[in-house]
């Protein structure tokens, strides 16, 4: 099914969205999106079902073709004095500040936003494969992260955040397990399973 061009016909909208939520280590980052009018484009779609190779061919293109956009960083110190449902709603606002032109109307991925000062918003669940502006801000924030996470894995190399991004996977709990928690692990997170936790008692 083709991914909708607007929510509104005639508002100029900038989708939003954000990536790093569920990990254990690292920032959440977010992007905004303002496409042009009648923007197509037929690989574009929720960046969690898109290939690797295939976002990093996409988010450049959305950047050349965007009327603007912007990246909000919230990291994980700041995630874990404020909760990592804020840190998202913080990291999209910083998206949408860094936005070269100001939009009419937000398009924010999932059911819940801190209302942004003096521009509406509608909460879309899955919105990031419904809407392009929505789409585009999933492929840049996750490209974004992605990114920082692969620069990360050259300072901590045991934990695999080249391949897992920081998600929770096996492996990554297993290392920090066997060398310990980095100065960029989210704290307030629960790091080990329970598994491991009872071999530590």
């Amino acid at each position: 099914m083709a991914l909708k061009t607007y929510f509104e016909k005639g508002k100029i909208e900038a989708g939003c969205d954000e990536a790093g939520r569920g990990c254990l280590a690292g920032p959440v980052v977010a992007a905004a999106v303002i496409l042009p009018k009648g923007f197509r484009n037929k690989v574009l779609n929720d960046s969690k079902q898109l290939s690797e190779k295939r976002r990093e061919e996409l988010a450049p293109l959305i950047m050349e073709k965007a009327l603007a956009y912007g990246i909000g960083v919230v990291d994980h110190l700041e995630i874990d004095k404020i909760n990592i449902l804020n840190a998202s709603f913080e990291a999209m606002h910083r998206a949408i500040r860094a936005l070269q032109s100001t939009p009419e109307s937000l398009l924010i991925d999932g059911n819940r936003f801190n209302p942004y000062p003096e521009i509406e918003h509608h909460c879309i669940i899955k919105g990031d494969a419904k809407y392009l502006s929505i789409a585009a801000a999933s492929v840049l924030a996750k490209t974004h992260r992605d990114h920082l996470m692969a620069d990360y894995h050259e300072r901590y190399p045991d934990y695999g955040w080249n391949q897992n991004k920081g998600y929770p996977t096996k492996k990554h709990r297993q290392a920090i397990f066997d060398f310990g928690a980095t100065p960029l692990h989210r704290k307030s997170f629960k790091l080990l399973s329970d598994e491991q936790l009872r071999l530590f008692k």
